[in-house]
């Protein structure tokens, strides 16, 4: 009985806060005054007994509203933090600094601000597996995320994580890596369901989105001009304007290898920071190279 309890107000934990307190309302008036009127209006003596008895139900009516504003509480708490670690990120170090639980966190958030339902499995863990669940508008897309700083993802992970598709019967599946991917992961991945996000995109993800009200927070999906799906959303955070740096966050300027005339972003703050990244002609911005790769 203490599990399904626990498991009972995990789910309702889970809801936006508004909904616990109104479920704790709702049930508060059902139990102590609906559970004896109904039973009264069938009349009889057994329905008379009930409805003279309607206030052995008040403690119970108690108990309930309580744990639902508990659960309620918890919500809040939960939604306050994902809404500081979202708030409070400026680089990739500070990505990098949170615990991995945290970094889950942020990427639903990142998420959720865009529309999406965002659901925590706990199915994953810190050596990843299913951590999230989007959805929208009839889609679902499973995420695993990856802390990984100093490693790119192989190409296995991604192939475990387009196996559990057809098993979940989900829609797409996203990985979103600090680190990076392999090129092998990168081609196994071309053409198929498949979103890898990087560290510069999601942070470039994350400060789009800083400042904006969470899903759950007003009356409608909020919509912007990509987030018809995770990799639309994904797409629209890479094509930032300019980008800002992942090490010092100054805007970063767009640059050519006098060598290869090949496009890059290079931090404004050249030669004292030399962090690069690498972009096409048009500026989109591909992934984070090591300090200097870009320059001559």
């Amino acid at each position: 009985m203490a599990r399904g309890k626990q498991g009972a107000l995990d789910a309702l934990a889970a809801w936006p806060w508004p909904v616990g307190v109104g479920a704790g309302v709702v049930a508060f008036v059902a139990i102590r005054h609906g559970i004896a009127w109904w039973p009264g209006q069938a009349g009889g003596p057994l329905g008379q007994a009930m409805g003279q008895q309607a206030h052995a139900f008040a403690p119970l009516a108690w108990v309930v509203l309580g744990l639902c504003w508990l659960a309620a509480l918890v919500s809040w708490a939960k939604q306050r933090h994902r809404r500081r670690l979202l708030e409070t990120r400026t680089g990739l170090d500070s990505l990098a600094a949170i615990g991995w639980r945290d970094f889950e966190r942020l990427v639903g958030e990142a998420f959720r601000r865009q529309g999406y339902a965002v659901e925590e499995t706990g199915l994953g863990g810190a050596d990843g597996g299913i951590d999230l669940i989007l959805r929208r508008d009839g889609r679902r897309t499973l995420v695993q995320c990856k802390q990984w700083r100093r490693q790119q993802v192989p190409v296995n992970v991604v192939r475990e994580m387009f196996g559990l598709l057809a098993h979940h019967r989900a829609d797409a599946v996203l990985i979103a890596a600090l680190g990076g991917f392999t090129p092998d992961a990168a081609r196994f991945a071309a053409g198929k369901p498949i979103t890898l996000i990087d560290g510069p995109a999601l942070l470039a993800m994350v400060r789009r989105v800083q400042g904006e009200p969470s899903a759950a927070d007003t009356a409608a999906p909020l919509r912007t001009e990509a987030n018809d799906d995770p990799a639309a959303a994904a797409a629209g955070a890479r094509h930032a304007t300019t980008p800002d740096c992942p090490r010092c966050g100054t805007a970063m300027v767009q640059r050519a290898n006098r060598a290869t005339r090949a496009p890059f972003w290079g931090c404004a703050r050249y030669p004292s920071c030399r962090q690069t990244v690498a972009a096409d002609a048009s500026g989109f911005v591909l992934s984070t190279l090591p300090a200097g790769e870009g320059t001559p």
